[in-house]
């Protein structure tokens, strides 16, 4: 009968109190791709407004860009195309943290193959909405690629914060006249297009939601904005003031503030004002 040494039986008895050890073991595996040579390796990037949907073509979609940090070169650019997601497996379904989330239905995504002959530190920037550059943001993540690993699923995630807020009236260098009783109203939104209204995904209570009368750069009013489910639309009521006051007109603002998410963003246009209206000459 072979005996055993008494290391061999520290190395069997640790196999049976610890069997993470074997899985450990399993687990680390060499990749199979040749020692040398360019290997083609598939990045995903996915752009997502943050706490909300991806950025699909409803908003123009998301410009990535990769670059090499050691040699600034840019190794793949192009634009995020396609749908904004399923909105009840982003925002409703609870997820594990290695589940997919925006991979796991059709969403808007850039993939790109890179030629890679060592492992690349690159930077990863992604700017969008695209069509809505006033409310365009950019944002990057710097990482490291290994040749012959693919990034794919759910890919590279990029955040970008904010929300697109346009005012619809008054139009924009509209002429208002002074002293009239005008109503101020604004749509807003997520990044991705999602529409901000109470009790939604996107709850409008739980974000600050005003507007602005200014003066040059003097806000003279602050108007509390309210929800109208006609319109899908945020109102206010406001006072033009006399002509006599603002010869160069007003400014409208409207600002849209998250601060459990630092999601924000803000619409403003400007309008003369006019001679208020004289009352009609009596028969």
């Amino acid at each position: 009968m072979t005996r055993l040494s008494p290391v061999s039986l520290i190395l069997i008895l640790s196999l049976f109190q610890f069997p993470c050890l074997v899985t450990l073991a399993k687990s680390q595996t060499l990749p199979e791709i040749p020692l040398n040579g360019p290997q083609p390796t598939t990045v995903l990037v996915r752009v997502v407004a943050h706490g909300a949907m991806v950025l699909g073509r409803e908003v123009g979609g998301a410009r990535i860009t990769i670059t090499d940090v050691a040699t600034g070169s840019i190794l793949a650019t192009g634009l995020q195309q396609g749908e904004a997601g399923d909105q009840n497996q982003i925002m409703r379904t609870p997820h594990m943290m290695e589940e997919p989330i925006y991979s796991s239905r059709p969403s808007a995504a850039f993939t790109t193959t890179l030629q890679l002959h060592k492992p690349t530190l690159v930077e990863i920037s992604a700017e969008g909405p695209l069509a809505y550059p006033a409310s365009s943001q950019r944002t990057s993540k710097t990482l490291l690629l290994i040749p012959g690993e693919d990034l794919t699923n759910d890919g590279i995630v990029l955040h970008l914060h904010g929300y697109l807020v346009h005012i619809e009236r008054p139009t924009p260098r509209e002429p208002l006249i002074a002293k009239d009783d005008v109503k101020l109203r604004a749509a807003v939104r997520t990044l991705s297009g999602s529409l901000v209204r109470p009790h939604g995904d996107w709850d409008s209570r739980k974000i600050r939601i005003y507007g602005e009368v200014l003066i040059g750069d003097r806000i003279i009013e602050r108007l509390q904005m309210f929800y109208d489910e006609g319109s899908r639309t945020f109102e206010a009521p406001f006072f033009v003031p006399p002509s006599g006051d603002v010869p160069d007109g007003i400014t409208l603002r409207v600002i849209a503030a998250d601060l459990s998410t630092g999601n924000s963003g803000m619409d403003q246009a400007h309008y003369p004002v006019l001679s208020e209206r004289l009352p009609p000459l009596p028969d």
